[in-house]
């Protein structure tokens, strides 16, 4: 338990870092945290558990449970690794050719593009180390995830906001209809 403690205090001393760093370039701050945070937490769990332990941290509601995903969210598509690895990568190339398309003032967008983008990454790490994502957050009512995991919803849903909303409300999305 204590070490877990430890753990978290590192990832505040990071973040803190992020943070005053971020004042300088947010962009390409949140896109290595977000990568850095996963992949140190990942390397924790995998260096200081056992494959299918449960270590609490609330009992019965929240605990690191250190498992491995063949698949995309909730185990979907199993084993389907080539699948994943070249998927990751178009997401990538896509980001790069699109990302400095968006408007400076579309920081919301923005927003969603970089977290979807530094989860992907992050978890595509995994894919190509080991043919699985590291998964360890288990609040035991939902299926056991990652920080990248929450990085990509958190990044799916403001993309899909900004142009389900957003875009309408600018205009823009209706004369893409036309």
């Amino acid at each position: 338990m204590k070490s877990i403690v430890a753990v978290f205090k590192k990832i505040l001393l990071v973040i803190e870092l992020v943070i005053a760093v971020a004042v300088i370039n947010w962009e390409k701050t949140l896109f290595i945290g977000v990568i850095a945070v996963d992949q140190i937490l990942k390397f924790k769990v995998t260096n200081s558990m056992i494959l299918g332990e449960s270590v609490p941290v609330i009992e019965n509601f929240f605990h690191f449970t250190y498992v491995l995903n063949p698949g995309a969210a909730f185990g979907i598509l199993p084993n389907q690794r080539v699948f994943f690895l070249l998927t990751g990568i178009a997401l990538i190339l896509a980001t790069i050719y699109f990302y400095p398309r968006i408007k400076k003032n579309e920081k919301l967008l923005k927003f969603g593009v970089i977290n979807l983008v530094s989860g992907s990454t992050a978890n595509l790490i995994d894919r190509f180390q080991t043919g699985y994502v590291i998964d360890f957050i288990d609040f035991r009512i939902w299926p056991i995830f990652n920080i990248a995991d929450v990085a990509i919803v958190l990044g799916m849903f403001i993309v899909i906001y900004f142009v389900a909303f957003k875009m309408e409300d600018d205009g823009k999305l209706k004369e893409a209809r036309r």
